[in-house]
């Protein structure tokens, strides 16, 4: 397994976290290379690009592997390196979150990058079925493969620290919407507390809602078991994502733990996120609908205990032993 990291609430980490734990629950021996056990330069423009060389020179010295399993084309370079059936999977269009995060410049280069690593892999997955039918329709060996949760490993109790609480979990980037909340943050009812969980590069603007506002807690990373119970604990989940590759983890987190779910309808999160049935959908960029859903929920309690219940049938589909099974079938197939 190639993957640019494996610790973290990040969706790549948690994928790698979840994909690795049932292959190896069932037998099967799983070795890694990632950010944490290879060199990298801790400086945000260069920590990918490093690993990317580092990754390739370390694979070199792999050998006798069945499958090679990259995750994101940062790490195809080395999966190319290695002798074995390679597999590549995508957790959204990576080019376009480069433009995103970095510019029109990094988002050709990681195009060109990209175009490679899917000529690479002798089966390429996806977390939604719309890129499913991308990548089919441009010819691709294309495995539609959804996001999973461990949902066995989830302790039980909550950790509710005010009244009425408002969560958000997960990187602190422009893609995952956290510059909308930070403007919901000036317009939400006073007495309403939001709890944010994470880190990334939007951490300092975060920092500073903090000392303005004093119902807004930054708590950093957490681990897996207190971001659950905190999780869990919460009356919503807030998520204004402008892109998702699949479902995120936090939100099916969130449906598991019986927490309703305030957010946004976008590209993966359509196949599980269906407004006013497992979820209260509100548009990109938009603070205002966000305060006009937590509203609605809190006035709401009959119609919001409807969509918890709906959300939480739902979530066993996406269950590693479900999930893990999937990938299983396709190294075996290979």
């Amino acid at each position: 397994m190639i993957s640019p990291t494996i610790s973290g609430i990040g969706g790549i980490a948690q994928h790698v976290q979840g994909l690795t734990k049932f292959l190896e629950n069932k037998g099967n021996e799983v070795e890694i290379i990632s950010s944490e056990n290879t060199f990298t330069i801790p400086i945000k423009k260069l920590k990918n690009l490093s690993f990317m060389i580092s990754s390739f020179f370390k694979s070199k010295f792999k050998k006798n592997f069945d499958i090679v399993h990259a995750q994101n084309p940062i790490s195809s370079i080395a999966m190319k390196n290695v002798k074995g059936k390679k597999i590549l999977s995508l957790q959204g269009n990576y080019s376009k979150q480069i433009s995103l995060l970095h510019g029109n410049t990094a988002g050709i280069i990681s195009k060109k990058l990209e175009k490679n690593a899917l000529k690479w892999a002798d089966v390429i997955t996806v977390p939604s079925k719309q890129m499913y039918e991308e990548y089919l329709k441009n010819g691709y060996n294309v495995s539609y493969v959804p996001n999973g949760i461990d949902i066995s490993s989830f302790p039980k109790d909550e950790d509710r620290k005010y009244k009425k609480q408002l969560i958000f979990a997960g990187r602190l980037s422009k893609e995952k919407g956290i510059l909308d909340l930070l403007k919901f943050i000036k317009i939400m009812s006073k007495d309403i507390n939001i709890i944010i969980i994470g880190s990334g590069p939007e951490e300092s603007k975060v920092k500073e809602a903090v000392k303005i506002f004093s119902n807004v807690h930054f708590l950093g990373y957490q681990s897996k078991q207190n971001t659950i119970k905190l999780i869990r604990g919460s009356d919503m989940m807030i998520q204004p994502s402008i892109m998702e590759g699949g479902t995120s983890s936090s939100l099916l987190e969130a449906m598991a733990c019986k927490t309703s779910i305030i957010a946004t309808s976008v590209d993966g999160n359509k196949e599980t996120i269906i407004h006013m049935n497992t979820a209260y959908v509100v548009s990109v960029n938009n603070p205002i609908e966000i305060n006009n859903a937590v509203n609605y929920l809190f006035d709401n309690p009959e119609k919001q205990k409807i969509m918890i219940n709906n959300a939480y049938d739902l979530v066993y589909n996406y269950d590693w032993a479900r999930i893990g099974q999937k990938y299983l079938d396709i190294y075996n197939k290979l």
